[in-house]
Order: structure tokens, then C-alpha cells, then sequence
């Protein structure tokens, strides 16, 4: 594991992986006991959910910009014995105990994580992902990427986030290194690659922009491979890194399957390629019709998965089993079977790589003094992908700045609109629903930039 000051070797982090589980173990914590962790992209965070995983400790990983609101709703559905910050995880690595490793064997069965995502109903869900299902997601990336010795992955993405825990496992199968940098920033990723030879480097497309236009040496070049996922890739962007020498795979993936479902075939040479690649092995796609038939390829429906690495189900919810998954996205596949995904899970708001469900946005808003009604959607924008906007019904007593004060406390920063405006009515369907089609075409040209 490399930091950004000082690097472990193999030897030397098992050492310190071993210290956190005889501490944990001190503690009373073991393979029945729920825990969460909620800390930054640091050497301890990633020692203890290595230790976590070590003693079968399956954990819940709490995203560390959410708010005290959405981390309660998270710790009531999951009930976790206790929560890690960042100064929990720093108690664990003065722990001087011996481990006394029991030899237990933990099933594959055993749930390794609990991640949250929110719902289309405004409710966050926690997909319980099992340890088979990151090893079968680690071994079908490793098919597609290959194994090289002197392979070194950064990891700049989140590490409460399914891309950031992922790349965790495949390195950890692999016996490769994790360079590890505790938030994006383009220049320092750039440094990062030349200081310590970083050959693999996954990313959201709003971050691939971010590294084009500040690379001017060429530093992306020397990557073998640059996966490019949580959002589509737009084909220009794609196309200028290709030219720029730069070998992009695209992937499409979800929380729900342990990170990548399709990716696009490594090969040495950068080649702009559309779509997102196919399933990776273990792992079927089936495009289906809103009755559930399959459809021929070259038609656009639902995209549907199953395979080995999907999620057990979600929390307090009926297992999944080995059935087919709903995704909500629309796509299709080629003659090939190669996936082009349309748009992603319906009213999904992709805003930077983090998904954002109005439902929740608008439940956020309902709760601002004279609010009466509102609807949210994602608008496009060409650094982020697209920026959260709002539309809301008010009555005459209602004041911007509640707006802004129950959202900054309701809503981590990501999920807070952006744009707004105040309308008379929200148009709705037939059968009640919001007409989510028809608000976007009137309110988008009204829309106003909302004081922070």
C-alpha cells in the first residue's frame, strides 16, 4: 500500500492488518457482529476494513459527506453495533495484542459489506454484497485486464463507494499494489502516476475531463489502463483521450453487482470504442420489454442482470437468489452483445459519478417551511455530467434562504440542487404521479442558479 508519504510493504501491512484484528477481537467484535465505518480515503481506513474482512466482520460503509440525517436513516434500517469514524479507526491501530488467527474458514455466503444507495422512493437501500460476490467481481476484472506484476492501482475514489471497496478486493486477490490518495485532485493523481509507476486508474468521466486538461506532459500515456464508469463516458470525451494516446475502457456497473457488470475488452492499444463492453464472466445481461419478454438485439429496454457477483438483497428485504435483477436502466445490445446503455435507472441524476433519486431530493424539500409541492431532475452540464435542479410550489410566506438552510442539512452536497425555480403547479399524469417528462421541458429554460 502506497501514501502519499510513506509506502507498506505486503509483510508490513498484514503486520498491521494482524495488530487491528487482535484490538478488534479485544473488543468483542466478531463475524456476528454489524459494524460501520464512515471515514475518509486514509492508510488506517483501508488497515481496518482489510481487518474487517480479515475476521468476517461484514461492515456498513457510510458515505463521510452525508449529513447526520442520512447517516441516522442508514445505522436505523442497518443497525449496526457501532460506527467508525475517523478518530474510532485511529483507536484501533495502537492496539498491541497478538492475533491469534482461529482458522475458521468464513463461508462465501457471509456478507462482506452493506452498501446504501437511495431509492427510487426516497428510501435509501442497503444491497448486502457477499465475499463470493467480490471474488467473483475481482476474477471477472481480472480476466478482462489481465495480471502484470508490476501492476499498481490508484485509488482516488471513494472507499465507502462500490468502485473504491472493489478495486480494494481485486488488488487484494491480485497481490498488487493500492496506491491510495485521499480525494481526487488532478494535478496530484498526475504526480501520484509518475512518482509511483501507476499502471491502472479508475475514474468518472467528470474526473477523465479533469486529468485531459491538466496533463500536459503526457503522464496519461503511461497507464495501461484508464476504466471510466458511474456515468456515461460522452463519445467526445472518449474520442479526445484516445488521441491523446490514452487507453480508456468504459464500464457500466452498479452497486447492486459489486461494482462493474459490462467493460470494454483491454487491449494495449488505446481505440475508440462505443458502448460499454460486455458482461464480465459470471455474469448474463438480458434486455427485456416493461412485461418482462427479452428483446432481440438492436432494441432498446431494460437492462436486467444475474450472475455470481450480485448483491444477497437488500436490507430487511426478500433475498434476490439466483433470479434475474431489474436494473431500471435502459439500453441495448449490439449484434455482439456489447451493452449501450441509454440512460440509467429511470429519474437517476448522475451528477459527478454520485447518483442522486429526486424522490429523495423532493422529500428533502417538502420538509422547507411553505413548500407544497416540488420536483427534481437532473439537468446537463458539461464538467459534471448533469447538475440537480428543482422546481417547487410555494405559498407566499416562503423565504430562499429556509430553502438553502433545510437542504445544506438534509442533503449531502451532491444531492442539493443546484438550479431552481418557483412554479404555480407541478404537471402530473393521469394516475396522480408527477409528470417528470413534461416539468422538465417547462422548467428548464426558467431555471435559476440557487444561493449557497
Amino acid at each position: 500500500m502506497v501514501l502519499e508519504d510513506h509506502t507498506l510493504s505486503y509483510a508490513e501491512l498484514a503486520a498491521k492488518v494482524a495488530g487491528t484484528c487482535a484490538e478488534l477481537t479485544r473488543r468483542g467484535l466478531d463475524s456476528s457482529t454489524l459494524v460501520a465505518i464512515c471515514a475518509s480515503n486514509r492508510g488506517p481506513t483501508l488497515i481496518a476494513v482489510l481487518a474487517f474482512i480479515e475476521l468476517g466482520i461484514p461492515f456498513v460503509a457510510v458515505h463521510p459527506r452525508w449529513t447526520e440525517r442520512e447517516v441516522a436513516v442508514v445505522m436505523s434500517d442497518a443497525n449496526p453495533r457501532c460506527l467508525f469514524g475517523d478518530a474510532e479507526v485511529d483507536s484501533l491501530m495502537v492496539g498491541t495484542s497478538i492475533w491469534t488467527d482461529s482458522a475458521c474458514e468464513i463461508p462465501g455466503a457471509a456478507p462482506l459489506a452493506i452498501l446504501y444507495s437511495s431509492g427510487t422512493s426516497g428510501t435509501p437501500k442497503g444491497a448486502i454484497l457477499s465475499r463470493s460476490a467480490f471474488v467473483a467481481s475481482a476474477q471477472g476484472s481480472a480476466e478482462n485486464l489481465g495480471f502484470f506484476e508490476d501492476d499498481r492501482w490508484l485509488l482516488c475514489l471513494p472507499l465507502c463507494h462500490i468502485g473504491g471497496l472493489s478495486i480494494v478486493m481485486r488488488c487484494l486477490l491480485a497481490r498488487s499494489t493500492v496506491v491510495l490518495l485521499p480525494r481526487f485532485d488532478a494535478q496530484a493523481v498526475l504526480a501520484a502516476i509518475v512518482r509511483n509507476r501507476v499502471t491502472l486508474l479508475s475514474v468518472v468521466p467528470v474526473m477523465l475531463q479533469g486529468l485531459l486538461d491538466a496533463d500536459r506532459e503526457g503522464v496519461l500515456r503511461s497507464v495501461r489502463a484508464v476504466l471510466s464508469g458511474g456515468a456515461a463516458t460522452p463519445l467526445s470525451l472518449l474520442t479526445r483521450a484516445v488521441g491523446a494516446g490514452v487507453n480508456v475502457l468504459t464500464t457500466y456497473g452498479l452497486t447492486e453487482a459489486c461494482s462493474q457488470v459490462t467493460v470494454q475488452k483491454w487491449k494495449p492499444t488505446a481505440v475508440v470504442r462505443s458502448g460499454s463492453g460486455t458482461p464480465l464472466s459470471g455474469l448474463e445481461l438480458s434486455i427485456r420489454g416493461e412485461e418482462g419478454t427479452a428483446l432481440v438485439p438492436n432494441t432498446v429496454g431494460r437492462v436486467w442482470v444475474r450472475g455470481r457477483s450480485m448483491m444477497t438483497g437488500y436490507v430487511g428485504k426478500e433475498p434476490l437468489g439466483d433470479g434475474w435483477f431489474d436494473t431500471g436502466d435502459l439500453g441495448e445490445l449490439d449484434d455482439e452483445g456489447v451493452l449501450l446503455v441509454h440512460s440509467r435507472r429511470m429519474d437517476l441524476i448522475v451528477t459527478g459519478g454520485e447518483n442522486v433519486y429526486p424522490a429523495e431530493v423532493e422529500q428533502a424539500l417538502l420538509l422547507v417551511p411553505h413548500v407544497r409541492s416540488a420536483v427534481v431532475f437532473g439537468v446537463p452540464d458539461p464538467q459534471w455530467g448533469a447538475v440537480v435542479a428543482a422546481a417547487i410550489v410555494v405559498l407566499p410566506e416562503f423565504q430562499e434562504s429556509s430553502l438553502t438552510d433545510v437542504i445544506n442539512r438534509s442533503l449531502a452536497s451532491f444531492k442539493r440542487p443546484r438550479l431552481w425555480v418557483t412554479v404555480d403547479a407541478i404537471p402530473q399524469l393521469a394516475n396522480g404521479k408527477i409528470d417528470r417528462r413534461t416539468a422538465i421541458a417547462e422548467f428548464t429554460p426558467l431555471l435559476r442558479k440557487l444561493r449557497a
